[in-house]
């Protein structure tokens, strides 16, 4: 069973329509990887999953449970968007730290956020916040970042950064991490940094839908590529497929400026 299901999804802007007909499905432990140009609507499409846009039409089932559907409204209430986010941790590319906080902070907020709505918290909230905080610093260690909990978003690389957002996507324990270009605004040396840690979780099975230009790197890591195109699915298939033996003339076009660097 598919542990994610998009069908049919619609998104406009005004007049401009940047989604149209996208469907796809994903299995537990496995990797998307999703490329194709600039204003293809990749960046739109993670929006909508993670409810910071809202469909036109659509549906989005998640474990089997529809979590939104265009012509449902009682998938839609506000009141249930937020539980419904938490399906999917999003790691934006420009990292959206919050300055103010330490790295240790940053990855610990959300989680004591919601904490504080359980009934037993105020009983509890010694314990609870330790809890929390024994997370964070498990998830920073595994980031590569022990020694930098303390410090401050303008205090860190940007690869660090991008790591301490990676963390603080995991705290919640999402059904699905989704990337937005996360190496779009790294350099070549920080850019390793941070595929590596996702490489990682790769192999850990971790369910994941990366938005991409490394084309290499989606092509080691990925059991499906989708390549998007004026708002649709064009292609989809294994990273051999797709990546060698493409089937549409776009596919192949915007793959020849990619050629060199996809070869093992």
């Amino acid at each position: 069973m598919a542990i994610l299901e998009v069908k049919n999804i619609h998104k406009s802007f005004g007049r401009t329509e940047v989604l149209k007909d996208v469907s796809f499905s994903l299995e537990k432990g496995d990797v998307i990887s999703i490329i194709g140009s600039s204003g293809s609507g990749k960046t739109t499409l993670l929006r909508c999953l993670n409810f910071l846009e809202r469909p036109d039409k659509g549906i989005i089932r998640v474990n089997d449970e529809t979590i939104f559907d265009a012509e449902d409204k009682k998938t839609q209430l506000e009141s249930q968007i937020r539980m419904k986010r938490l399906h999917f941790g999003l790691v934006f590319q420009s990292f959206n730290l919050f300055p103010q906080y330490t790295a240790l902070q940053n990855v610990m907020l959300a989680k004591e956020l919601l904490a504080k709505e359980q009934p037993d918290y105020k009983a509890r909230k010694k314990e609870i916040h330790n809890e929390i905080k024994e997370q964070a610093i498990m998830l920073l260690k595994q980031m590569g970042l022990e020694n930098r909990m303390n410090n401050y978003p303008h205090q860190l690389s940007g690869g660090q950064c991008q790591r301490v957002a990676i963390a603080r996507a995991l705290a919640l324990e999402p059904d699905i991490l989704c990337f937005d270009e996360p190496t779009s605004a790294l350099d070549p040396e920080l850019t390793g940094e941070v595929l590596k840690v996702i490489k990682e979780l790769a192999d850990k099975k971790t369910t994941m839908i990366i938005v991409t230009h490394e084309m290499a790197f989606a092509k080691e890591v990925s059991d499906q590529v989708v390549f998007m195109d004026g708002g649709i699915v064009l292609e989809q298939g294994s990273p051999s497929e797709v990546f060698d033996n493409p089937k549409e003339e776009r596919t192949k076009q915007f793959l020849k400026g990619y050629h060199n660097t996809i070869q093992p």
